[in-house]
């Protein structure tokens, strides 16, 4: 018999309705810099929408799915699909269960799937949340320093191939002010002392913000394709500290054909001022 408190595939983690406010698009913009005229006015849907990860954080809504061993914990990696796009004034309901569990070198890792739901219950957007568990608590107290993300072994270059398009969002330096605004929780997200708790010499912004960055920049790039059939799969590959400029940036690689629709296929990456990359991955948009 599998205990009720088992991290196991499968478990449900629950539901919740949100309400999809002004007032918590207006702090999302606030929190990310992103002030994209559609979140307050009309936009190609026919009236304000939502930013496509606005409810980027519902994951974390309940740490209950989290391995005990939460000290050196980290975001690992997302996957995001979008549906359809959250207009202001709806309200969704989103269901998460555990997806997956495995263990790869010295880490343990559980996947939490959040799918949300619209009115008539069809589906809006799923995200999977891989997280990242320590297998064994290290002597020395500190998990990540600063100086790790300089060693050869943390350069993550892009591969080369056909570069079709280039583009890049605005560089965005993260203040604690925003690391507050995106992650209201005291945590090691937004508090110096938390931060050190867990082995990390500085605030660890949260891995949702620059993937909120890059889903600015495709927005800005695709607009209705990134809302209605973007997805993203990107491995976060280095640690983002408080006071990090960040630029996202994209090459478009290919092009496939989707029914009435086209794919574009990027090649996706974050990285810091001096060029240090902090995710890598794919991101695609279904444009007509």
């Amino acid at each position: 018999m599998i205990s009720e408190n088992e991290v196991y595939v499968g478990r449900y983690m629950g539901e919740r309705v949100v309400e999809i406010t002004p007032e918590l698009v207006d702090q999302y913009s606030h929190a990310v810099d992103d002030h994209n005229r559609w979140y307050s006015s009309e936009s190609t849907f026919g009236g304000a929408v939502a930013p496509a990860l606005l409810l980027h954080s519902e994951v974390y809504r309940t740490l209950s799915w989290y391995l005990p061993r939460i000290y050196g914990n980290l975001h690992a990696r997302q996957e995001w699909e979008l549906f359809r796009p959250v207009m202001v004034g709806d309200k969704v309901t989103t269901r998460s269960l555990i997806a997956d569990r495995y263990i790869k070198r010295d880490r343990e890792y559980v996947v939490n799937e959040v799918t949300c739901f619209g009115e008539d219950g069809r589906p809006l957007n799923r995200g999977r949340t891989h997280q990242s568990f320590l297998l064994e608590r290290q002597p020395d107290g500190v998990v990540v320093d600063k100086e790790r993300e300089k060693r050869s072994d943390r350069r993550f270059d892009i591969a080369e191939g056909e570069v079709l398009e280039e583009i890049a969002g605005p560089a965005k330096e993260v203040t604690l002010d925003m690391c507050r605004l995106f992650s209201p929780r005291k945590s090691y997200h937004n508090d110096l002392e938390e931060a050190r708790k867990l082995g990390f010499p500085d605030i660890v912004v949260q891995g949702m913000m620059p993937l909120c960055f890059l889903s600015e920049m495709m927005t800005d790039r695709f607009g209705e394709g990134w809302f209605a059939g973007g997805r993203m799969n990107v491995n976060l590959v280095n640690v983002v500290w408080r006071g990090d400029t960040l630029t996202c940036r994209g090459v478009v690689r290919e092009f496939s054909p989707e029914g009435l629709r086209r794919r574009t296929h990027l090649h996706v990456w974050c990285q810091k001022a001096d060029g240090t990359k902090v995710f890598v991955g794919s991101a695609s948009a279904a444009v007509t």
